[in-house]
């Protein structure tokens, strides 16, 4: 029997990696562009798996389509209904190791550029100006606290990456147990608190409706004058508009963000701050995370249909364990 896994939506130059961790199993692999959920289920009438990107896989796709499995490009799947796939009994896979070393390296560079002023001083000297003052004021980095918003594997490696830097490192997770961050060399703390004491706060959370604008105007009412937030995780984890607010009102000194809540967002720069530096959805990639997580994740799905455990189940269901 041959398998068809239909790639809802994706933005690489072709499908090679995937038709390659593909060869010599019965199994097709074909691209479409579709990601609305009506989109998905006229495409992917025929298919045995999808392989998502952007796309929405609504209750409304488990219903429509007859799938054995979907696979989420990347960590994230709250593009993806769990409970509706479970219900279905579909495995859903991901793949959560691929951008270990990315996206914390990418957060720090956010950082970095906040405190060291970096954009602002380059799009000063392509304007024709050379004025060391123009970033005042700056302040170092050494010995100031940084507050981690979950302690997941990405922040683990972050609060490796910043150790040299002497930094008292604060962590909420509710998850996560107080001996495995003391383990870290750093603090569990409640978020209220992480929030007035934290100078940097590098938000690190899973998307959920527990954590959906869990920094929100309040959030920013607690935190410090002098505080920057980084965002590399998820876009509506934060109240783009109170971020917004609290920038323009001098409540926090600024932010990096690698990630909106729509992306991409109707109006560049949603926040137009000389103290807030963007960057469009990148923190993951670098050429080598890239194919890793193009190849796991077709060849998770590839096991599921063929009678194989997968590597990385999301949801409990028969063969997903």
């Amino acid at each position: 029997m041959t398998y068809r896994i239909v790639v809802t939506d994706y933005d690489f130059p072709d499908l090679s990696i995937e038709r390659t961790a593909l060869e010599g199993a019965d199994v097709e692999l074909r691209g479409e562009y579709a990601r609305s959920p009506e989109a998905v289920i006229e495409a992917a009438e025929d298919a045995d798996a999808l392989l998502v990107q952007y796309a929405e896989i609504t209750e409304a796709v488990f219903e429509a389509l007859d799938l054995q499995a979907v696979g989420r490009y990347g960590i994230g799947v709250d593009s993806v209904d769990l409970d509706a796939a479970t219900e279905h009994g579909v495995p859903v896979v991901n793949v959560p190791d691929y951008c270990i070393e990315e996206v914390p390296t990418h957060a720090l560079a956010l950082l970095l550029a906040c405190i060291r002023k970096v954009p602002s001083y380059d799009r000063a000297i392509k304007g024709g100006e050379w004025d060391w003052t123009g970033g005042k004021p700056i302040h170092r980095l050494t010995g100031s606290t940084l507050g981690l918003v979950g302690f997941g594997k990405l922040p683990q490696r972050l609060r490796e990456l910043v150790a040299g830097f002497d930094l008292d490192v604060l962590v909420y997770d509710p998850y996560v147990d107080a001996a495995a961050v003391e383990a870290a060399d750093a603090e569990k703390v409640d978020l209220d608190t992480l929030l007035e004491r934290s100078k940097y706060v590098s938000v690190h959370a899973p998307l959920t409706e527990e954590t959906h604008h869990l920094i929100d105007a309040a959030a920013f009412e607690r935190m410090r004058e002098d505080a920057i937030l980084i965002n590399t995780a998820r876009g509506p984890l934060v109240d783009i508009d109170a971020l917004g607010e609290a920038v323009e009102d001098g409540e926090i000194a600024g932010a990096g963000l690698d990630v909106l809540p729509e992306e991409p967002p109707d109006r560049i720069p949603p926040i137009e701050h000389d103290s807030v530096v963007y960057t469009p959805h990148v923190a993951w990639y670098s050429e080598e995370s890239m194919a890793t997580m193009r190849r796991t994740v077709t060849e998770d799905l590839r096991d599921i249909l063929q009678g194989a455990t997968p590597r990385n189940p999301v949801n409990d269901v028969a063969g997903a364990e």
